[in-house]
């Protein structure tokens, strides 16, 4: 039985989608391993679309093809990717090396189709260049060697897999007379170790090498003719290789190769989207700075656990807005905003709760110092309670009675920037507006002592007294007395929302009695403003994303464009329609992930250098970039650079292998 064996083949080409021309007319052939066989003929013959269809690279004929008593008739793709990775070896008259790899690299890419370790595969490799006497050249790249040796690196990887059939396309069409005798003796070698060895030429003197030839003319067989016996089989065979499918890690490593080869070009697109994904990072880090300054400067001035508790003269449950509207209120309307002694019981009553400080708060006053001619007017005088934090004073210490602390913006104004700690000590008159019982205005005035000084920064400034000194103020003015405002102190910060919810829950009469409101309701609703702000710069930074994205289509298409040959030769090699996929999406995917690196690289620079300028203004870092952005910058990288290889990738995968060998 005949190793090899082609019965009745038949192909036809279809000429302006209806009329045929028929190359292959009825073929029938049979071959054996250790023969060395010229198939001669005039180009138009029909050679190389026998050979095509002999390599699986063609299954589009009638007829069959049977290997070692096998039909490969009804070979699924796959299958047929199998066969040429396990059976054939091929050796073109062009070389088609990939020109990106390494002499040893083209041959490593069909080794990587093995079973063998990444260790004995250099070694086969480097052995079977050294066999065609190339081993001085395993660093070199294709276009560093003369046209006899990129044959003979074609050779040597037509080996590497250690197939049963070498098929050789005219392999000294383009050598010179010493080269094609060296390379016809090689061939020669190779089919005395018990393969089968089929050239294809159109030359008498390659085609009388040979054991045998077969001659073709018009799409038939004329003649065929033995030269001489065929080469001994060797009855033991040394262990074969076993093939297998590339495997994606090799795939991702043969896209590395190629983008490292090309960094350069591929260098603007990587900046193009890096700077993308940069300017997205810088304004995602700005907001996180300044939610993070916003929030210290709150949390430095505010007990986390305190509540804040204003009337609700609606009887319907309070929104923020509301809120914000009754603190305004309590000092425009006051007398709809007080508060009674049986409402603070309510307050009193609930659980988790550690304080309950009732208290004033009036919108207008002014400040006279002893000593200084003109007074300070303020906004924003209260009482103290435990809601203001322990940072809240900076020089002094917080008022008891008869005293009061004053904010460090209204110091330098009494006594300029240098010298404001000085007012420590000295008296101020306080004076403010309020009504007695029948809604008359009067006037509260009281001289004071200054024991403390706050730092409102950019909370505003901060001015206050205790409840007892005003309420006494208030009784000696003959205004009302019944607190505008309580301030609730809850047993734990994770009491505090809790503590909220019930507050506001809380009803008289079937009506909602109270408002209340958390420091972390207030650092929400400025962190939404923030997130917002941040979130409209990032969209509009994204669109060049965008732009990103169509370049690196555009890129992929012209590399898929650029490599078609590539491609073929890597289909007859073995590889299949994904691996050709995952060589494109690989290739985009790391220029993805370069382009992540360089954003962070300039969001880190950048960042740290604003951060080193705006330092001395805030006295925080305003670039704030998280663990959480870098991952971000990761993952749409790799999620524009995979989406848009997509399609490229998927053109390349249906690219006819054929079609693809043939392309210039």
């Amino acid at each position: 039985m005949a190793y090899l064996e082609l019965k009745d083949i038949h192909k036809s080409y279809t000429l302006n989608k209806t009329e045929k021309f028929p190359v292959l007319k009825g073929i029938n052939l049979k071959f054996d391993k250790g023969e060395f066989v010229s198939i001669l003929g005039e180009s138009g013959g029909g050679k190389s679309t026998l050979m095509n269809i002999i390599g699986g690279l063609d299954h589009d004929y009638q007829g069959d093809v049977i290997l070692n008593g096998t039909s490969t008739r009804d070979f699924t793709e796959k299958q047929m990717d199998a066969y040429r990775r396990q059976t054939i070896g091929f050796i073109f008259q062009s070389f088609n090396l990939i020109s990106h790899l390494t002499v040893l690299d083209n041959i490593l890419i069909s080794l990587d189709m093995t079973t063998l370790t990444r260790a004995e595969k250099e070694k086969r490799a480097k052995d079977l260049l050294k066999q065609v006497g190339l081993e001085e050249h395993i660093k070199k790249h294709p276009n560093q060697l003369s046209g006899g040796q990129k044959q003979r690196v074609a050779i040597a990887r037509a080996l590497s897999s250690d197939p049963d059939i070498i098929i050789a396309d005219e392999p000294t069409g383009a050598l010179d007379s010493k080269n094609t005798d060296e390379i016809l003796e090689i061939m020669e070698g190779i089919a005395k170790t018990g393969k089968l060895v089929i050239a294809v030429t159109h030359s008498e003197e390659v085609a009388h090498f040979g054991t045998r030839i077969v001659h073709m003319s018009d799409g038939v067989i004329d003649k065929d003719q033995t030269n001489r016996e065929k080469y001994p089989v060797p009855s033991k065979q040394s262990n074969r290789l076993v093939s297998k499918k590339l495997g994606m890690p090799a795939a991702y490593k043969n896209a590395y190769k190629h983008t490292m080869y090309y960094f350069w070009r591929n260098f603007l697109i990587m900046l193009g989207t890096g700077i993308g994904i940069f300017a997205v990072l810088l304004f995602s880090g700005l907001g996180n700075g300044i939610t993070a300054f916003i929030n210290s400067q709150i949390n430095s001035l505010v007990n986390p656990r305190s509540v804040t508790v204003m009337k609700n003269t609606s009887g319907k449950k309070m929104s923020q807005a509301q809120f914000e509207k009754a603190v305004q209120q309590a000092s425009s309307n006051p007398s709809s905003m007080l508060i009674q002694k049986s409402e603070l019981e309510k307050l009193k009553a609930l659980k988790k709760v550690s304080a309950v400080e009732p208290g004033y708060q009036f919108s207008q006053y002014t400040l006279k110092l002893d000593g200084v001619k003109n007074p300070v007017s303020g906004t924003g005088l209260q009482t103290w309670t435990k809601a203001y934090s322990s940072n809240t004073v900076k020089v002094g210490k917080k008022p008891g009675e008869n005293q009061i602390v004053i904010d460090k913006s209204q110091a330098q104004t009494f006594l300029g920037t240098k010298k404001y700690k000085q007012a420590i000590g000295k008296t101020v008159t306080l004076t403010f507006a309020w009504i007695n019982k029948d809604q008359q205005a009067v006037t509260v005035q009281k001289d004071l002592k200054i024991v403390g000084i706050a730092n409102g920064g950019q909370s505003g400034a901060i001015t206050g007294t205790n409840y007892s000194t005003m309420k006494s103020m208030l009784e000696k003015a003959g205004a009302i007395t019944d607190p505008n405002f309580v301030s609730v102190n809850a047993d734990s910060i994770d009491s505090t929302k809790t503590v909220a919810k019930k507050i506001n829950n809380i009803k008289t009469d079937g009506k909602y009695t109270f408002g209340a409101i958390t420091v972390g309701d207030v650092l929400n609703t400025v962190s939404s403003y923030v997130k917002l702000a941040t979130n409209v710069l990032s969209a509009i930074a994204a669109i060049s994303l965008v732009v990103s994205a169509l370049m690196i289509i555009v890129s992929m298409y012209m590399s898929v464009s650029e490599r078609t040959k590539e491609i073929g030769v890597l289909r007859a090699l073995g590889e299949g329609k994904k691996d050709i996929s995952r060589l494109f999406t690989g290739e985009s995917v790391l220029i993805g992930l370069f382009s992540a690196v360089l954003a962070l690289v300039l969001a880190f620079g950048i960042g740290a250098i604003a951060n080193k300028l705006l330092y001395g203004l805030a006295k925080a870092n305003m670039v704030v970039i998280t663990p959480g952005n870098v991952v971000f910058a990761f993952v749409i990288a790799i999620a524009i650079s995979f989406l848009a290889a997509l399609l490229p990738a998927r053109r390349a995968a249906k690219l006819d292998p054929i079609d693809s060998l043939a392309t210039e």
